[in-house]
């Protein structure tokens, strides 16, 4: 009865923070941009930015790109299988009144895909300890926003996908430098 209570709870707070996001006040600049910026935890952009760092960078650059594709890659698999098993509806499709961005995703919302990747490219860019890590982290936090902004995910997605993210470059850092 506690954990049932527990997740009702959760769940209220996952739909009001949701709520909250999506239905800022939708000045079109902040809408332009957002439906812009949520593209940089899409395939084309994390596969393309990881794999030409990796060809054209220098050191310690090209390791570290090869270090996030690497989790970019496992974390894809984990969240594909988490996706598999929850099956969570996204909540364009589940609440009413919700503001949904042009050509809406129909496959689970949780964990978020686009979340869990661009976590998982600059996680080993956080280790570098260059002034590049605040930089990725805002970009990584605006495309978790801009998901829960476009009505595609939940902030629960959001957070879990940026964990499962975060935690496979870790470790796929940890596995590389041995």
């Amino acid at each position: 009865m506690i954990i049932t209570r527990y997740m009702e709870q959760a769940h209220g707070w996952d739909r009001r923070v949701f709520h909250w996001i999506n239905r800022t006040q939708n000045p079109t600049m902040l809408h332009a941009a957002l439906r812009m910026l949520t593209h940089l935890g899409g395939a084309l952009f994390t596969i393309t930015l990881t794999l030409s760092v990796a060809l054209f960078a220098p050191e310690p650059w090209r390791t570290t790109s090869l270090q996030s594709f690497a989790a970019l890659a496992i974390s894809f698999l984990i969240t594909t299988l988490i996706k598999r098993k929850v099956q969570r509806i996204r909540p364009y499709l589940a609440l009413e009144g919700v503001r949904v961005g042009k050509n809406p995703l129909k496959d689970p919302s949780f964990p978020s895909g686009h979340s869990t990747a661009i976590f998982s490219i600059i996680t080993p860019f956080l280790f570098m300890g260059s002034w590049v890590a605040v930089l990725l982290l805002v970009m990584a936090l605006i495309v978790c926003i801009s998901r829960i902004y476009l009505g595609l995910h939940y902030p629960s997605d959001c957070l879990v996908g940026s964990f499962v993210g975060s935690m496979t470059a870790v470790l796929t850092v940890a596995v590389i430098n041995l």
